[in-house]
């Protein structure tokens, strides 16, 4: 039970952005679907590993600063989508760009799943094994990802261009939390 529990809410961060992604899209296509799955899902499954076998190393070091990355990357991004709102180009080019690849969506995937790399950490530092963690982080994180963009999906379709901005502030307000959270 435990296991489930933290990942889900390892996952909570992806769905969120997730949902983001969704609203601001013209079309969400299965192919948009799955490269956000996978994404998300296997960022989330390989931090935790990564923060385990790091965990001895420089685990002190990465908790000092992973909100701060965590609140940068989110909130770049999130301006962005933003600032692309608030544009001179056709308002429907600027609503429906395509997070669903390249950067903005190795950026989404590393940011939301900084705190995967903490919790892996953590788990060395208590001695415990990371694998079923990981797996059911990826497993879980991969279809609220997907479900996040179909909802987000449906929101965009009805409210348009205002919903760029709105997944914007969702972006800003999601960094802002993580950083909130570490630092208080």
């Amino acid at each position: 039970m435990e296991i489930v529990l933290v990942a889900l809410g390892l996952a909570m961060d992806a769905f969120a952005a997730s949902i983001c992604i969704g609203l601001t899209l013209d079309r969400v296509t299965s192919r948009r679907l799955f490269r956000v799955a996978f994404h998300f899902g296997f960022f989330q499954f390989l931090m935790p590993i990564i923060g385990w076998y790091s965990g001895n190393e420089f685990g002190g070091f990465v908790e000092k600063f992973d909100h701060w990355i965590a609140f940068g990357l989110l909130s770049l991004v999130g301006t962005k989508m933003i600032l692309e709102v608030f544009e001179k180009k056709d308002s429907r080019e600027n609503v429906c760009k395509d997070r669903t690849r390249g950067l903005p969506l190795v950026v989404m995937s590393l940011a939301t799943s900084i705190d995967a790399l903490a919790v892996g950490a953590a788990y060395a530092f208590l001695n415990r094994p990371i694998i079923e963690v990981a797996i059911f982080t990826g497993i879980i994180t991969s279809t609220l990802s997907f479900l996040g963009m179909k909802g987000g999906q449906k929101i965009g379709e009805k409210f348009g261009k205002i919903m760029g901005l709105f997944g914007g502030i969702i972006l800003l307000s999601l960094g802002a939390k993580i950083l909130i959270e570490h630092l208080g």
